[in-house]
């Protein structure tokens, strides 16, 4: 809800409240944005929240001489600009056709309208006219005739407040653009804790948590991609906030390029948050009449922690991102060949995988790279969307069907945005390559990014990929882009205009997805940079799911997924199971466990069917099986952490943290199921508690508690089978295989009936572990890397 009196605006969700007002010179002062408040009738008790002033603090300058009580310095502001007195960090920057940059945006009109504005070139939420409501305030500038828009969405069932600023030259003169960003938040106190998600290539979204001290933190990328250095999603919590108690802000951005976060405190001791476009190395010319969009910010708030912020963030991404057919619809199971097979594909390969998984029901097999030009390795062909015949000799429509007629979907990997030097489409058109002429091009994976700041290299792209997915009955398409971008130069773009080139290309990518997206929307499209490397809300506008990491280590793979979760939820994470040794850590963990922490994500696996034993393709048959039930729930209910394998800065001291647990709830919308998961790093000795705690039952209803029963190889307790053997078994010998495959250890068994909040508020004690002094069916089974699957079911009373 959206109410605006005599200058007062106050924008309302379901249990938030953001207030601002027009100072008497004619700039937005910030007053409120948190937990719901009232006001009585004509917004009574508004001037509760306005800062009291008298004389302006010394050694600060004034706005103007009628005002001496208003330094800009030292008022919570909704945007600022160079000049006038604030040295805070501004949303925007102009340098104008007289080579000055102050500007000074004084309000001007408003208007409130149900339903949203759409962004031209840049993809937005969405919703109806009863789920949002958008209030535009119109600034315009006293000296000079630009006007900037700020828009404020408010989802007010879904807690969210989204914003954006379109800025507009209405002048004669050209003006040039070196910062605009999305949002601007100016908080009254700055004792908070900044948390934000950094990494590296098979290392995303490592949480740090740290408390904000003076001056500036600064993070974003200039990788041309959101990056897996540091993802746009960014929160602000007080201290002592747990994952389901305290105040905590959540901030992301609509955008897949280079960005930036900042948050500082000032000389008066009040903190600034903003995000946007990465200002360094930006700019943009604006002739008379044109505009600039700042891409879409994401806030929301909570009061329920960091558990109660990501709720609002996932159901906001479901509800108002994500679009298509495939919105609503399960995500299949899938197998993936590149970890079978790497570049060495060939149709008789693939239709031998397809058959066998489809014998364990698994439902989408997808070719990854190797399949066109003379694609032998990573250094060829990039561009040249041609089957290769010696490995497809019946092209892409004679390979699908007979991966239909063996049972299963059939999937296909591109990478559209990359060329290789050794292509025909570099040969025929090398000035379609980002590099500046006549200097050394860097290059990585032996390969160049394509200039989608042409209209004509998009047309090609569009056209060649449809060309593709028309060829055949595509079910799946996994998009990737494995370098970042170093060179920004276009030949297709004046000198002056170059600082425009990593937003254009952005604009360009967007132009090229959504074509092809609505061109082909029965198509279930995936996002991959490298694994992780442009995971953001921009990729999830027009992909429903994105490869979380190239990493698929279980482990690993634990941490990451967790980072994930505090903004994205889990359908949308792309998750497989692989073989081991895994491939990028050479770590063994048990089969159960890449399960159970690949299965809270858009599942699959990542491994070589055909070359697997019976007893392992029985597993997976029965892993597949159970998350056919349970993805429902996985995939629209909603999560909740508990214990992490995090532990960064402050962990210890203001979360129930044991970095040895990685703990997951899912409950379903209706709280009718849960699934939950509980996994571990290395086992402690003689250590056998352990408990499991979920999150987000009804307390009020009665739910029956098991877990997934297992049974083990004897082989896993090592010759510890000869304390109960009648006749002396040594390692690996042939009678211990024989014995291994003829006799399994029952696992423990967990049966408990109670109401929920029994559940929750005193968790649930699990049989002890294996502690070395005997094991039977009441004991545990946990080694090394072990995990566990749990069910909550309702039943009636």
């Amino acid at each position: 809800m959206i109410i605006c009196e005599n200058k007062h605006f106050v924008l309302s969700t379901k249990s938030t409240t953001y207030a601002f007002w027009v100072l008497p010179t004619g700039q937005l002062e910030h007053l409120y944005y948190g937990k719901k408040i009232k006001f009585g009738p004509g917004l009574q008790g508004i001037d509760t929240l306005k800062e009291q002033w008298a004389f302006a603090p010394g050694n600060t300058v004034v706005y103007d001489n009628d005002h001496w009580e208003y330094t800009l310095e030292n008022v919570r502001l909704e945007m600022s600009t160079l000049g006038h007195g604030d040295y805070r960090e501004p949303l925007v920057c102009i340098t104008h056709a007289d080579g000055g940059r102050t500007s000074d945006f004084l309000y001007s009109d408003y208007k409130v309208i149900k339903g949203r504005t759409e962004l031209k070139d840049m993809p937005t939420s969405y919703g109806t006219e009863d789920e949002v409501e958008e209030l535009t305030i119109v600034l315009k500038d006293k000296n000079y005739n630009t006007e900037l828009e700020l828009r404020y969405c408010v989802y007010e069932e879904k807690d969210v407040i989204t914003r954006t600023a379109v800025l507009r030259n209405c002048g004669k003169n050209d003006i040039t653009v070196t910062r605009l960003m999305s949002m601007m938040l100016d908080m009254k106190d700055s004792d908070y804790e900044l948390t934000t998600f950094h990494g590296a290539w098979v290392r995303e979204m490592g949480r740090d948590r740290r408390h904000v001290s003076h001056g500036k933190y600064v993070g974003g990328t200039m990788s041309g991609v959101s990056s897996n250095k540091c993802n746009p999603l960014m929160l602000l919590s007080k201290p002592g906030t747990t994952q389901n108690k305290g105040g905590v802000y959540g901030f992301n951005l609509v955008y897949s390029g280079n960005h930036a976060e900042i948050v500082e405190i000032g000389s008066h001791d009040k903190l600034r948050v903003m995000n946007g476009i990465q200002p360094e190395g930006f700019s943009y010319l604006l002739k008379e009449g044109e505009t600039l969009e700042a891409p879409e910010a994401v806030m929301t708030y909570s009061e329920n922690g960091f558990n109660g912020m990501s709720g609002n963030m996932h159901a906001f991404i479901r509800n108002h991102i994500v679009r298509g057919e495939w919105k609503n619809k399960v995500r299949p199971i899938l197998l993936n060949s590149w970890e079978a097979a790497y570049f060495d594909i060939n149709e008789s390969k693939l239709v031998k995988l397809a058959k066998a998984a489809a014998k364990v029901g698994i439902e989408l097999l997808v070719m990854d790279d190797g399949w066109f030009g003379e694609r032998n390795d990573d250094r060829r062909s990039l561009g040249d969307w041609v089957p290769d015949k010696k490995k497809l000799p019946n092209g892409l429509k004679g390979l699908c069907d007979k991966i239909n007629e063996a049972g299963v979907d059939f999937g296909i990997w591109v990478e559209p945005e990359m060329v290789n030097v050794d292509s025909n489409l570099y040969r025929a058109h090398p000035d379609w390559c980002l590099a500046v002429p006549g200097i050394n091009h860097s290059e990585g994976r032996s390969q160049r990014v394509l200039d989608l700041c042409r209209e004509d290299v998009q047309d090609y792209i569009i056209d060649a990929m449809s060309e593709v997915f028309g060829s055949a009955n595509i079910a799946y398409v996994k998009w990737d882009m494995n370098r970042p971008i170093t060179d920004y130069y276009s030949e297709s773009l004046p000198a002056d205009r170059q600082g425009e080139v990593a937003h254009r290309y952005v604009l360009g990518l967007y132009r090229i997805m959504k074509t092809l997206t609505e061109k082909f929307p029965h198509i279930l499209f995936e996002g991959c940079s490298s694994g992780g490397n442009r995971f953001d809300l921009g990729i999830l506008s027009y992909f429903p799911q994105i490869w979380g990491s190239d990493n698929t280590d279980a482990i690993c793979r634990a941490s990451i997924q967790d980072g994930y979760s505090y903004g994205y939820p889990p359908e949308t994470i792309g998750a497989h199971v692989s073989n081991c040794p895994n491939h990028q850590t050479l770590r063994e963990t048990p089969l159960e466990t890449r399960f159970a922490i690949a299965s809270f994500g858009a599942f699959g696996y990542e491994c070589n069917l055909c070359d697997m034993s019976r007893e392992e393709l029985a597993a997976i048959a029965v892993q597949v099986a159970l998350y056919k039930d349970m993805r429902q729930t996985i995939q629209f209910g909603t999560m909740y952490r508990g214990r992490s394998f995090y532990s960064g800065a402050l962990s210890q001291m203001h979360e129930a943290m044991d970095d040895n647990i990685c703990e997951w709830t899912v409950v379903s919308p209706d709280k009718s199921k849960a699934v939950g998961m509980i996994a571990q790093t290395l086992v402690k000795a003689n250590w056998p508690y352990q408990y499991y705690k979920p999150v987000g039952l009804d307390p009020d209803a009665l739910y029956h508690f098991t877990n997934r029963f297992l049974k083990h190889n004897i082989k896993e307790f090592g010759d510890l089978v000869n304390q109960v053997a009648p006749v002396h078994v040594r390692q690996d010998s042939l009678l211990h295989n024989v014995l291994a495959r003829m006799i399994k250890m029952d696992g423990e068994k967990e049966d408990i009936t109670a109401y929920g909040d029994v559940f929750m508020e005193a968790g649930i004690n699990l049989k002890p572990g294996f502690g070395g002094t005997g094991y039977d069916d009441r004991v545990r089974f946990f080694p090394d890397f072990a995990s566990r699957l749990y069910f909550m079911d309702k039943v009636e009373e």
